[in-house]
């Protein structure tokens, strides 16, 4: 009996559904669970599949095929290092573990430096998709030695997504790499997901039906904005509750959940000084949301309009939609650009040797942020591999110069009438930043030269040379 092509450990709903998915193309699998009975039930409910379970690590092991690879799809934390300490007596050199789960990439490079230590191959491996992704073909972002990706890249090619003929997946670069650029593509979901809340809550407001939106999500997923975020949003205000014949969507509390990548990445951002307001607009929008009892209060007390209805006041609504679809297009253009712009700060820093062009490609298909501007992406940077900046590359800086204006107005729209918006906000600010010639830094410098003799640049001398003035006004008390 042939030894097994690859192995799994961890059967929790994704990592059933990736073996199902290495299995069908033509690979032998063995699966490992920490409670057995998952294990058992998940293969004897697989019969046909060429599946091997397996109720210790030891015969786990055994029943690899050399060099070993072994994916850990456990919570990510202490149990990937609990799993890893466990697997290493029981390895030979150069076998290969990876970590399919959402590590954060600095435990990934103290685990690459602790396999390598011991002889052994470590990758760690965002994948992106949800349960269907990962049945169907998922994004996959793998960081490690370029020799290790070679060993991978015929498993991680056949089970990952395709769009035009062409794998989601590419070796992203070395440690820790394949893990930040998850870490990052789940910072910008986060962005993605709230500029469509921010659109919805302004639709609502404005007294839209879930009819409405459903139609205009779809037509919106037929045009520039095409994506699998937009698609599934017109499909959720479709849906019916069962029980009551109510709208899902109106039945579910507005209190939004999250397991850490995105505030990860905005951690990150302040770390390497990169602007971030649309996606650490997005992770604050949740954690407000968290603070439901709080906010129910402070509607009772807090003075502004009632941000639950507005009247159009010499605005149709189909005008309303097509400035919201402006503003929002604009808005995710943003979140982009600083999502893009973090990952080439630190792989300069990091000497990854990243290429954004591939990043983006990899991202058109089977991930969460899919979406058909990607495309434009990947142009933009294989058009311009220094780019500084998306918002720069021709086909994004004409959609921002032509809907900024639409842009504007909605955010007006939505401050004037008490509605929420940081993530549209924050982009806008940081849009208007960004062109800005000059900014009130010139008074901050001052501000901190006054209190703590900082120094400041003049702008009639060289630059580089710092000044430091000493008889500032006094205080008067």
């Amino acid at each position: 009996m042939s030894n097994s092509d690859f192995g799994l450990i961890g059967l929790a709903v994704m990592g059933q559904n990736l073996v199902l998915n290495v299995e069908s193309r033509g690979f032998k699998v063995s699966v490992y669970n920490r409670t057995t009975s998952i294990m058992e039930e998940f293969v004897s409910a697989h019969p046909d599949k060429q599946l091997v379970g397996e109720s210790t690590l030891e015969g786990f092991v055994q029943s690899l095929a050399k060099p070993r690879k072994i994916m850990i799809m456990v919570k990510a934390g202490g149990p990937v290092d609990a799993v890893i300490e466990s697997l290493i007596p029981l390895l030979d050199k150069d076998d290969i573990i990876i970590d399919g789960g959402n590590s954060l990439y600095t435990d990934t490079e103290r685990r690459d430096a602790w396999c390598s230590k011991e002889g052994l191959r470590f990758i760690g491996a965002g994948v992106s998709g949800g349960e269907e992704g990962a049945r169907k073909g998922p994004s996959i972002m793998p960081g490690g030695p370029a020799s290790t990706w070679e060993v991978m890249k015929p498993i991680f090619e056949s089970i990952s997504a395709k769009v035009d003929g062409v794998p989601c997946v590419t070796h992203i670069g070395p440690g820790g790499a394949g893990h930040f650029v998850k870490m990052v593509h789940n910072g910008i979901e986060y962005g993605d997901m709230q500029l469509i809340c921010e659109a919805y809550n302004i639709f609502k407001a404005a007294g839209f039906s879930n009819e409405e939106l459903a139609d205009i999500f779809a037509e919106w997923n037929a045009g520039d904005l095409e994506s699998f975020l937009i698609e599934i949003t017109a499909n959720i205000f479709k849906q019916k509750d069962p029980e009551t014949g109510k709208d899902i969507v109106d039945l579910i509390v507005d209190k939004a959940g999250q397991k850490g990548t995105g505030r990860w990445t905005v951690m990150e951002s302040v770390e390497q000084a990169v602007p971030f307001s649309t996606i650490a607009g997005s992770v604050e929008a949740r954690i407000i949301s968290s603070m439901r009892g709080q906010r129910k209060n402070a509607s009772g007390i807090l003075q502004g309009p009632d941000n639950w209805g507005f009247e159009l006041s010499g605005m149709s609504k189909e005008d309303l939609v097509s400035k919201v679809r402006n503003a929002l297009y604009a808005s995710k253009i943003v979140s982009y650009a600083q999502g893009l712009d973090l990952i080439a700060k630190v792989g300069r820093e990091k000497n990854w040797s990243l290429d954004l062009g591939a990043i983006a490609r990899i991202w058109r298909g089977g991930c969460i942020i899919r979406a058909k501007f990607l495309n434009r992406i990947t142009e933009a940077f294989e058009a311009d591999a220094d780019l500084t900046n998306l918002m720069l590359a021709p086909f994004f800086t004409e959609i921002l110069n032509s809907g900024q204006k639409d842009w504007r107005e909605v955010v007006a729209l939505a401050a004037t009438n008490g509605i929420p918006v940081p993530s549209f906000g924050g982009s806008l600010s940081y849009y208007d930043a960004y062109r800005a010639e000059r900014l009130p830094a010139n008074l901050l410098q001052a501000q901190r030269d006054f209190f703590g003799a900082h120094t400041y640049e003049r702008i009639d001398k060289p630059e580089g040379e710092f000044f430091h003035t000493e008889d500032w006004p006094e205080l008067i008390s």
